[in-house]
């Protein structure tokens, strides 16, 4: 049975905005204050002084988890998306009614959680709201790619290797200033990572400033800057040879490493640590994954060819591409790790012929009212 859906409220009858909540001030705002953030949008339209509390709470440092932002891809025409959000705080999954905009299409991708893009051989569509249900259009970069790492820096969006066969440098860099709106080209990317230069071997994490390029195999990393289109490196944050998987991220204000330690066919462990920024040395175990949480990673194919991550201030998520039937959740908090799981409502059969996309998202109160006057959101 389908899953019943309610759409959120926007509007009031005139009888029921006469009638004043009994509560009010600081009490009303102090309850308020720990509602979690989906059910504060129908709470600005129970009266006028619910309203200006709510409204208050706009400018307070919320305690608001991330959301997880999941999106599915049918592998054949016309390519088919379902997009849903996970707010933790509620444990409500959400319907986006949008759609990327480049039809017939298959290159949904994200290479880290800010940016989701789709590629064409003439246009270039990319969404950076919390929410992704808005997309901007620009032309494609000059050399055509068909799995290249993108990353948003800035205001600028690096779009590095993954091109084709045919094309003369296969480590090409470009670089699309938003504010300009032009591209242009810069230094390749490093010759090292000649055999490696695709979104399916390289993890990708971002600063204000940087992008961060780890090799997920050897754990290898270089740096990009921007501003002076310049590389640096390589830095080797996985000294153990165990490591199969290397995903770098920020959270919780910190540069973190993610080690899948084993092999393809056999996961032995998952591992979060914390890494110096200046010498790129694994500094501090921050957490190891539970051997019930490890089950789960693995899922029905009791493997894990690949495992990918995204993160967004103190949450990191990380699923296995071969059976994503469940996301796991790690939250940085007091130094260590808290786990968790939860069961992918995206997901539903024949997931191999469907590409996912999974992305951790800071969604606050004016996305939500905006995405409700639009209509993209619906309750599941």
């Amino acid at each position: 049975m389908a899953p019943e859906q309610v759409q959120i409220p926007t509007k009031i009858s005139r009888n029921e905005d006469q009638q004043e909540a009994p509560l009010y001030g600081d009490i009303l705002e102090a309850i308020l204050y720990h509602v979690p953030l989906l059910y504060l949008v129908p709470a600005c339209h129970v009266s006028k002084s619910w309203n200006r509390a709510v409204s208050s709470l706009r400018h307070l440092n919320r305690n608001v988890k991330p959301w997880l932002i999941v999106l599915s891809q049918t592998t054949w025409s016309p390519y088919k998306t379902t997009a849903r959000a996970y707010d933790p705080s509620s444990h409500t999954w959400i319907d986006i009614h949008s759609q990327p905009s480049i039809k017939s299409i298959s290159t949904l991708r994200s290479s880290h959680s800010k940016l989701l893009y789709m590629l064409s051989p003439s246009k270039f569509a990319f969404s950076t709201d919390p929410l992704h249900h808005t997309w901007h259009h620009v032309d494609a970069p000059l050399v055509w790619r068909t799995d290249p790492i993108v990353a948003l820096v800035g205001h600028r969006i690096v779009v590095a290797g993954g091109t084709c066969d045919y094309e003369d440098d296969p480590l090409a860099v470009e670089i699309y200033d938003t504010w300009e709106r032009r591209w242009c080209t810069c230094n390749s990317m490093p010759a090292i990572l000649k055999d490696s230069a695709a979104s399916t071997w390289l993890s990708v994490a971002v600063d204000d400033s940087k992008m961060y390029v780890t090799d997920k195999n050897t754990g290898l990393t270089y740096t990009f800057d921007p501003d002076s289109r310049t590389w640096s490196g390589p830095y080797d944050l996985c000294p153990d040879g165990t490591v199969f998987g290397a995903m770098t991220g920020f959270a919780n204000g910190c540069f973190i490493l993610v080690e899948a330690i084993g092999s393809a066919v056999h996961l032995k462990g998952v591992k979060v640590w914390e890494v110096n920024g200046l010498s790129f040395e694994c500094k501090k175990l921050i957490g190891e994954m539970p051997p019930a949480m490890m089950a789960k990673l693995k899922g029905e194919s009791d493997c894990a060819g690949t495992v990918s991550m995204s993160c967004t201030r103190d949450m990191v998520c990380l699923h296995n591409p071969w059976s994503p039937e469940e996301l796991i959740l790690c939250e940085l908090v007091d130094g260590g790790c808290r786990w968790g799981s939860v069961r992918n409502a995206v997901v539903n059969g024949g997931t191999r012929m469907q590409k996912l996309v999974v992305t951790c998202s800071n969604v606050g109160l004016p996305d939500l009212h905006k995405a409700v006057q639009v209509g993209a959101l619906k309750v599941v």
